[in-house]
């Protein structure tokens, strides 16, 4: 077990850094535009804001469970 901890674990916590390593460093040959984040379309969110109002069929006094409550109190739903 001593032979495990003193040489075989830090070796590969060494070989995983090292991945990391080449990983992140790879960004530097890769195109502009590769090397950029993802665009973010708002029609997209619109979306999914649609997809979550009918997520799982729940009722829509459930609706604050899913969502999150609004940033307005007249908005919650009347029980």
């Amino acid at each position: 077990m001593a032979f495990f901890r003193q040489y075989v674990a830090p070796f590969f916590i060494f070989l995983v850094f090292l991945v990391a390593l080449a990983a992140v460093s790879s960004r530097i040959f890769l195109p502009a535009d590769m090397a950029a984040p993802a665009p973010v379309e708002a029609a997209e969110s619109q979306k999914a804001a649609a997809a979550a109002d009918t997520l799982a069929g729940l009722p829509p006094a459930l609706s604050a469970l899913v969502k999150g409550l609004p940033d307005d109190p007249a908005l919650l739903p009347q029980l």
